[in-house]
């Protein structure tokens, strides 16, 4: 199943790229605590905010895009994200619990 879910993302990518659209690849690097989604999960974004996949959810996944577009905007290959959620604050957050997860960013061709 979870083959099927990348090869999804890898079609949508090579899409978004013949129609020129800029793509970033967001991958989990490392988690520690609570995490929704395990090392190596992806998901692509494009320069208009499109994406496919997950790499968690709240707040930090809407900053993974954000991150994304601005990494496409200023030109930049890659940027390594570092979130830290206490278990406090996670709810505030859109988060059902705390933890820690890198996510590695790189513009794709």
């Amino acid at each position: 199943m979870e083959n099927l879910h990348e090869l999804e993302i890898t079609e949508k990518a090579i899409s978004w790229i013949k129609f020129n659209k800029k793509v970033v690849l967001a991958t989990v690097i490392s988690t520690w605590g609570s995490s929704p989604f395990r090392t190596g999960t992806k998901m692509i974004i494009n320069e208009e905010g499109d994406f496919l996949g997950s790499v968690s959810g709240g707040c930090v996944e809407a900053n993974v895009i954000e991150e994304s577009i601005e990494l496409l905007k200023n030109n930049y290959q890659f940027k390594k994200l570092e979130f830290n959620v206490s278990d406090e604050n996670a709810w505030n957050l859109g988060l059902a619990c705390g933890g820690n997860i890198s996510v590695y960013i790189e513009k794709i061709n």
